[in-house]
């Protein structure tokens, strides 16, 4: 059985450059963005925004973040998980699964108990407690994405 650690970036600075890189290799958007953020999560006295990973010994094999807003047209809906990804040898594992309840779980104990996510996966979700809430306009994206939303319970 393999062994796992949900590390919150805030609780192990020392992880940020390692993460950040991480975290672009993954979705291509600009390691500065990422390395903003994470500087943010770190600097800041407010749970918004916050950097996760997931470690099997010293290799980061999941991550998530939270952000005021994953790009979308709908400002209102917010705090957004973003950059939710498992290295796909790791997939099928519930990593993600347990990702994000420790995400969420963190967020309530900081008193924010409603999350939104923006994705093209439909049934994804729901299986973690997730519920589909709007379809919502992505910046630069042609068509719109599935708006979910996670209400602590």
């Amino acid at each position: 059985m393999r062994s796992y650690n949900i590390i919150k970036l805030t609780d192990m600075p020392s992880i940020k450059e390692e993460a950040a890189h991480w975290f672009h290799q993954k979705w291509g958007v600009p390691l500065e963005a990422y390395w903003e953020s994470m500087d943010e999560a770190l600097n800041s006295s407010t749970p918004v925004p916050q950097w996760y990973v997931v470690k099997e010994g010293e290799q980061i094999v999941g991550g998530l973040g939270i952000i005021e807003n994953d790009f979308h047209d709908r400002k209102d809906l917010t705090p957004n998980v973003c950059a939710v990804y498992v290295e796909k040898s790791h997939r099928g594992q519930g990593i993600a699964g347990n990702l994000l309840q420790f995400a969420c779980d963190d967020m309530a104990a900081q008193g924010i108990d409603t999350l939104y996510l923006i994705t093209e996966h439909s049934t994804l979700y729901e299986k973690y407690g997730w519920e589909f809430y709007c379809m919502v306009q992505g910046e630069g994206e042609p068509g719109l994405s599935r708006m979910y939303i996670y209400r602590a319970k």
